[in-house]
This record gives C-alpha cells, structure tokens and sequence, in this order.
C-alpha cells in the first residue's frame, strides 16, 4: 500500500498542470464499450455473476468498489474483462460530503482497484459516512448551504489528483433532510461540477424517492444540471411504505422511475445507463426484461429528437426558401 501511495503521489506531481482539462473531458457511450445512443450495463453482484455473464447485450457492469480486490477478481469478473466488457467501481465509504478530508489510504485502495479493473472512470456519493471516527454505515445527506459547497468541492479535488480515471459523483436517495438548506440539489450538483470539473452519475430512482419524499421541483432539478457533464445513470428499484419511498433496489423498477428517465433522455440521452439490483434476485428473463425497458425509453427518445431535428430543419428550409 505504501508504494502505491508514492506512485500516486509522484503522478499528482507530473499531472497537475494538466489536470483541470482532463477533470472537465466529457464521458462517452464508447468509454462503456457501447455504441450510440447509449451503452446499457447491469450491476455485478457474486449473486447473480453466472447471470450476468449470461445477459446479452450487456455493455458494461458496475462493482462495488470495496467488494474487489484488483489482484483476485471473481473469475466472473475476469471472464467479463476478457471478452471486453467494460468494468466501473462504484465507491461507498469515501465520504466525500464530510467535514474530513478523503482518507489517502482508502483513495490508494481505489485507484488500485480502478487501475486493475482497466477502468475508464470511478463514481462515488455525494454523501457523508462518518464523523468523529464514528461510522455511519449509512450515505447521509450533505447539507446544501455555500460552506458544505466548499468543504466538498475541496474533497472532490483531493480525490481527483489522487485518482487515475475521472470521478462521476451520485446524487443521493434520502429519508431526511436538513432544515436550512441554501441551494437546491440541481443547483448543488451544478456548482460542483463548476467549481471541479467532476463528472455526474444521475441515479433517476434516486431522484424520484427526493420527489416523493420531499416534494422537490423534478424539472427544475433536471434544467438545473448540467446534462452534459453526466458520464452514466442509475436506474433501479423501490417501493412505497407508509407514504415514504423507499430506495430498496430490492424491488422491480416501476413505471414512474422509468419516467424520470424519459424526462432526463428528453432533455439529453446520457453515454450510459446502468441497472441496479442488490436483494431479491429475479429470474434472469425478469432482468432481460428491465434492460429492455431501459433501451426503449432511450430508443423513444431518441427518436422524438430526430423528428424534431427533421421539422426544424424543413421548417428552416421553407423559410430560407420564402426569403
């Protein structure tokens, strides 16, 4: 561990005149190894692993990062990464919404096992999961004001010199919130990928448990980020329990999560979407079935902007034609 920190240390140094352009490069479908308009990927449990294996048209999966160790995957894994199949950790203990900076050694341990994976970037929550030494064994919420702004934007940065992939931040799903909040979560959002160049993973079922929970504007929050900044999305799962929306992804994905992400698609189709589940396995027809859902919410999206690309540029010809 300790000459992985030198070396990380040592690239920090080469790297960080360089930095701030490679932070701000966006995201693409090929980085996931799909084509357009959007690659499509599930999330790889040891559950399901022969499973996953098994699902066609499959682009890329997402591990939980602190469940691998680069040196000693599950052979799953490493058939996935031998025919091609791109593989993203997932973080959740950095912590990056919390008042410490980001521990070096757990930062090392990711960019051990990014590097290992040959990963094209890494995500990680906007949430903080300690305090005090004490662990939360939760991802709580950050309070929205303009002094958490900058404690986290300064963590994100900490985190990005030491890591050698850029870094996709998730918004959080909550049962809480906190009283004197500031800024909105779109605003949030948008002014750390300003202020770090950090990329964005949209977790749409994430939004709408914040819909449901808090009642926050859906469309104000989706104009409020900047779409083209976001390298992947969530979709998973949930249920309703005494008028509080769970985010269970033990449950199917519903229709209204599938909504939220023909509202994002409407506004703009991401590089990759990502299937969640991590309780209550279904069939593997029942997965089949949630990835198809997925492609044709992309699929109709896309659609409806190459009609509206076709009127808008025969009506531009009339006019031209008129003057």
């Amino acid at each position: 561990m300790f000459v992985v920190l030198v070396r990380l240390l040592l690239r920090f140094v080469l790297r960080v005149v360089v930095m701030s352009a490679a932070k701000a490069a966006p995201v693409t479908a090929a980085a996931f190894g799909g084509g357009t308009p959007a690659a499509v990927g599930i999330g790889w449990r040891p559950e399901i692993d022969l499973t996953v294996e098994r699902l066609a048209g499959v682009d890329f999966v997402e591990v939980i990062a602190e469940n691998v160790c680069a040196g000693h995957l599950p052979e799953s894994l490493r058939a996935l990464r031998e025919r091609g199949t791109t593989v993203v950790p997932h973080g959740v203990s950095l912590g990056l919404g919390g008042a410490d900076r980001p521990d070096p050694a757990r930062l090392a341990r990711l960019a051990e096992v990014a590097e290992g994976l040959g990963a094209p970037l890494v995500s990680e929550h906007l949430a903080f999961v300690r305090a005090g030494g004490m662990e939360a064994g939760h991802l709580l919420p950050v309070p929205r004001t303009r002094d958490a702004l900058r404690v986290v934007a300064e963590n994100i940065r900490v985190a990005q010199d030491l890591l050698p992939v850029p870094l996709a931040l998730e918004n959080p799903a909550t049962l809480i919130t906190w009283p004197d909040n500031e800024l909105t979560e779109g605003e949030f959002l948008a002014e750390l990928v300003e202020r770090t160049g950090v990329a964005l993973l949209v977790d749409v079922a994430n939004l709408h448990t914040e819909r449901v929970n808090h009642r926050i504007d859906l469309a104000a929050t989706l104009n409020a980020l900047p779409l083209e900044a976001v390298a992947y999305v969530h979709v998973a799962g949930g249920l309703m329990r005494d008028g509080v929306w769970h985010d269970t992804h033990a449950h199917p994905v519903t229709a209204e999560v599938l909504d939220v992400l023909a509202l994002l698609c409407e506004r703009h189709v991401p590089p990759a979407i990502l299937l969640e589940r991590d309780a209550n396995y279904p069939p593997t027809d029942e997965l089949e079935a949630e990835l198809a859902a997925i492609r044709d919410v992309v699929d109709r999206a896309e659609t409806r902007t190459r009609v509206a690309q076709r009127v808008g540029d025969s009506a531009a010809s009339r006019v031209e034609s008129a003057a």
